[in-house]
């Protein structure tokens, strides 16, 4: 099988059900919009192996093109709408991307492809055009994990990972059923939104609200409206409207009793008093629509605390983990089990883990194989070599426990990604090699720190002895804007002193950091 014959599946089961429930189309109805959408790719030259770039926010015409591609036999490109020209540049000599599909309010000036249009109405279904012949094992998308501006690090991965990734979410299948809503405001260019609001709708029958903007106010008025069942995010979103909540209780004076309800709502149920507990907790929940069963968390640990003051609130919360080398969630907490702190699960179904190198408290790296797990980064054999065993098993260079309900347990990041509060990925490689063009520059080491209660990436450089902070802040502004602005490195100290370095050349980042935090490099003042 491969992803249009799962949507055609899904529509002979669900025909009438909604899946882009902003806009009213049945399922039935969006494969007519598939169609169309591929007989104008057809006529813009796409065929069966072409890769073609989508690049757009959470719009209908989004899910509508990648269903076109696939239906035409092609690979889909996801770009991040946050980058820029340099890097889309890149990114489509790196993979021999000559189309994109696009918002044209990222239409630029480039001689390294053509842009289609991706909001524009199309035209008749052409009853000749067929899907094309594609394979289980053929590459359906290609992501970008880092590199966008130098060696490039792609991920394909094919149909069956892609099918088997929704086969495994039948995991969920307590919590999610046909014809729910999942809101979808996550960017589906990223393997968390696409996970959950492509591959986990189709599974179901279910339908996706899609929210083009990260806009609160009208993420609440999308709550009030369409009342949706399933919400995934962020955590630190997820903490965000926690506190808001929690101010506006506040604000009304009666925090006082509504915490004592929640936290001891148990015990005042066997009490007899389970009416005062239920009427506070569905109140709260009316800032979802009232109708919300169930909250996904990925993209970064929740806090205990966040993910405790839910599930007083009578919601089931999960927490995912997964990387966009195995699309997304491979594992996921039960929530009928005390998993604290920082828990994510186990394994989906046709999926398995090793902890390995364990030191004496537990903890050690992931791998992890299984039906999810991509064959490898493309065109990179030799980091393909490090990654991947003799076995198949797949190093996620993450830390991690095991408890004795063979829940694990994250305990922090072996690489060096920088995960930001917002759940994106920031990779210091990347920023590293930009800075260290900057003339005067020695060395730079990039890094996860917190500033003001913010986690940023932070520089430190090694700099000739005429260079000053004022000269070296005006070079790294200029550097910063060949990427994207989450990324930035806006913070930074610097030192004329050699970095400490490893016998193999290398700089110790974690020697780097704790030197900053001893105050042993003079910082740039904000």
């Amino acid at each position: 099988m491969n992803m249009y014959q799962l949507l055609e599946k899904t529509v002979a089961t669900y025909p009438d059900n909604l899946f882009l429930v902003r806009e009213g189309v049945t399922y039935s109805g969006f494969v007519d919009l598939v169609k169309r959408r591929a007989a104008e790719l057809a006529a813009a030259g796409v065929e069966r192996g072409m890769i073609v770039g989508v690049l757009s926010h959470n719009i209908p015409q989004f899910p509508i093109t990648l269903f076109a591609i696939w239906y035409l036999g092609g690979t889909a490109l996801l770009l991040d709408t946050n980058l820029t020209p340099f890097e889309y540049d890149n990114m489509m000599t790196s993979t021999d991307c000559h189309i994109v599909c696009a918002e044209k309010s990222f239409f630029y000036k480039t001689d390294k492809f053509k842009f289609f249009d991706i909001t524009q109405k199309d035209g008749a279904i052409n009853p000749e055009l067929k899907p094309a012949p594609v394979e289980t094992l053929d590459v359906a998308t290609m992501s970008f994990t880092s590199g966008s501006t130098g060696t490039p690090k792609i991920v394909p991965l094919t149909h069956f990972n892609l099918i088997e990734c929704a086969n495994s979410l039948d995991d969920m299948r307590d919590w999610i059923g046909p014809g729910d809503i999942m809101y979808g405001f996550l960017p589906m260019y990223h393997i968390f939104g696409f996970a959950v609001e492509l591959l986990a709708t189709l599974h179901y029958g279910a339908g996706v609200l899609l929210q083009p903007t990260v806009n609160p106010k009208e993420i609440l008025e999308d709550f009030k409206t369409y009342r949706p069942h399933v919400i995934p995010a962020v955590p630190r979103l997820f903490e965000v409207i926690r506190n808001r909540i929690i101010d506006t209780i506040k604000s009304q004076k009666k925090w006082w009793i509504a915490s004592i309800a929640l936290k001891y709502g148990k015990f005042l149920e066997k009490i007899g008093l389970g009416f005062v507990v239920h009427n506070i907790q569905d109140k709260v929940r009316a800032v979802f629509g009232g109708r919300a069963r169930v909250l996904i968390a990925g993209g970064a640990a929740t806090k205990p605390e966040v993910e405790t003051f839910y599930e007083r609130l009578g919601l089931t919360f999960i927490q995912g983990y997964g990387l966009t080398e195995t699309v997304g969630p491979i594992c996921i907490s039960k929530p009928s089990k005390k998993r604290f702190p920082f828990a994510f699960g186990g394994p989906t179904t046709n999926n398995d883990c090793e902890i390995r190198d364990k030191n004496e408290d537990g903890v050690g790296v992931l791998w992890l194989r299984g039906h999810q797990v991509f064959g490898g980064y493309l065109n990179n054999p030799d980091t393909n070599s490090v990654v991947f065993d003799e076995r198949g098993f797949f190093n996620t260079g993450d830390m991690v426990t095991m408890d004795k309900n063979g829940e694990l347990h994250f305990a922090g990041r072996k690489k060096q990604v920088i995960v930001l509060d917002s759940g994106k990925n920031v990779y210091p490689n990347e920023l590293e090699a930009l800075f260290m063009e900057i003339p005067g520059v020695k060395n730079v080491a990039v890094f996860e720190h917190r500033v003001k209660n913010k986690t940023v990436a932070y520089g430190v450089f090694s700099v000739d002895d005429d260079m000053t902070l004022e000269r070296l802040a005006a070079a790294v502004a200029m550097a910063n804007k060949k990427v994207a602005s989450y990324k930035w490195v806006t913070h930074f100290a610097m030192t004329t002193d050699e970095l400490p370095m490893t016998s193999t050349q290398k700089v110790k980042h974690h020697v780097v950091r704790q030197n900053l935090i001893d105050g042993k490099y003079p910082t740039r003042k904000e």
